[in-house]
């Protein structure tokens, strides 16, 4: 674990050179950015930086941890206790045993308090960045499958589509100005999606431009502070709400997730 960490430290420091060579640069695709930084970073290290987070996850869900000194493997997300492949494919979804709707994020948490007895204050943002990479990769370049049916998981959608054009803030702003106005443009540099167009396919994934990698809910968040807007809490109803229409959204437009966890600027 301890050899991974300094891995990953070192990876980030090789990100921060190649950010800073990117800011010298006055116009750049953004596509093509990402993928030329991509290729030095295995040039040079061998490995993506998302790859060593998902490592360290792997081990994580393995490990006896917690008060009950048990793993995560039986945890379920929705297809059996420890089945994990495809699983992101249809999260968010309702959950009997918790009785509300979880993305993959708060089903970790959800999980390391029930089965392995821990507080929910005691559970460090790390950790869950680093299991919800491991079990993202286990639908890698999948069909994305979100589709509400139980009247919770339609109520959530239902408060997701809301959020969205919900103005908020000094600038009076929503996620559809940029992302529907927008879609299929820019917002300086940064290519815009609609949801419909597969917006959320590529998280977790490692920004190299901000040397972290950022799940769906980090995201999010990234949003809500672009605009002055402070974000909702992790794991909160707002984060699965949005998180729940993107992803349907994403799913009627027959989108598939990336290689995960991707890579971006």
């Amino acid at each position: 674990m301890r050899n991974r960490s300094l891995w990953i430290g070192f990876l980030l420091a090789l990100g921060v050179g190649l950010s800073i060579a990117l800011t010298q640069q006055q116009e750049v695709d953004p596509y093509k950015e990402a993928e030329r930084q991509r290729e030095l970073f295995r040039q040079t290290a061998g490995i993506l930086p998302g790859e060593l987070y998902a490592a360290q996850g792997e081990e994580l869900f393995a490990q006896k941890r917690g008060p009950k000194n048990v793993s995560l493997e039986a945890c379920d997300f929705g297809l059996g206790p420890g089945k994990l492949e495809g699983a992101l494919t249809q999260l968010p979804r309702y959950f009997a045993d918790t009785k509300r709707v979880e993305d993959l994020e708060t089903r970790i948490v959800s999980c390391m308090v029930r089965l392995q007895g821990f507080k929910p204050e005691e559970i460090k943002r790390e950790d869950v960045k680093a299991l919800t990479a491991y079990v993202a990769s286990k639908s890698s370049e999948m069909p994305i499958n979100v589709v509400p049916k139980t009247s919770q998981e339609i109520a959530m959608y239902n408060l997701g589509r809301e959020l969205w054009y919900h103005r908020a803030g000094d600038r009076d702003m929503n996620c559809a100005i940029c992302h529907d106005s927008y879609a299929g443009g820019r917002v300086r540099l940064s290519p815009v999606r609609s949801p419909r167009q597969g917006l959320s396919n590529e998280w977790p994934a490692y920004r190299f431009e901000a040397d972290k990698l950022y799940t769906l809910q980090d995201r999010i968040a990234f949003c809500y502070e672009s605009v002055g807007i402070h974000p909702p809490d992790h794991y909160s109803e707002p984060m699965i709400a949005l998180s729940i229409y993107m992803l349907a959204e994403a799913t009627k437009g027959k989108n598939k997730f990336t290689e995960l966890p991707g890579f971006t600027r």
